[in-house]
């Protein structure tokens, strides 16, 4: 039996990307460029997997544990493969007493998952996550870097249907 290997590495642009970053830094202070070089490879493979996060660690000569401990911390890293758009709610108070609750068990109704998980298709992972800090306007959530605000169950039909032809 052959066991296949796959290696994590960032393209040539990517690299260049992540070299200049530690470069701004002072010697012995690289680990700071550790959340660029985290997004960079989020960016280049859709979620930071064990893989990714050594790599990273290598390019910072850092502990993995070290690159572990930031990408766990932070709910915009993906820890496990997502689909193409992630649909990130707000699940405090002010969006669940502006009817949230509701409108996201919609969400979940309407394309047939739950929170954290993947629809078939690979098209929408939907995520819990804390105050988007757009309280007066909630019901919302995120995808992207786009906000969806005052969230309705027709505008949700119509960000789905919207987001489906992407």
């Amino acid at each position: 039996m052959t066991e296949t290997t796959h290696t994590v590495a960032f393209t040539t642009e990517r690299l260049a990307k992540a070299k200049e970053i530690i470069a701004r830094y002072p010697e012995g202070k690289q680990k700071s460029a550790l959340l660029p070089l985290l997004h960079l490879a989020q960016e280049q493979y859709g979620w930071v997997s064990p893989e990714v996060m050594d790599y990273v660690a290598g390019l910072l000569n850092i502990l993995p544990i070290e690159v572990y401990e930031v990408a766990s911390f932070y709910t915009m890293f993906h820890l496990d493969p997502v689909g193409k758009h992630v649909i990130e709610y707000c699940r405090t108070g002010p969006c669940c007493l502006m009817g949230g609750e509701d409108v996201y068990g919609y969400l979940k109704t309407k394309l047939g998952i739950d929170t954290g998980e993947t629809t078939p298709d690979g098209k929408f992972t939907i995520k819990e996550v804390e105050c988007l800090a757009a309280c007066g306007w909630g019901p919302v959530f995120q995808v992207r870097e786009k906000y969806y605000m005052n969230l309705t169950n027709e505008k949700i039909d119509e960000i789905i249907d919207e987001l489906s032809k992407d």
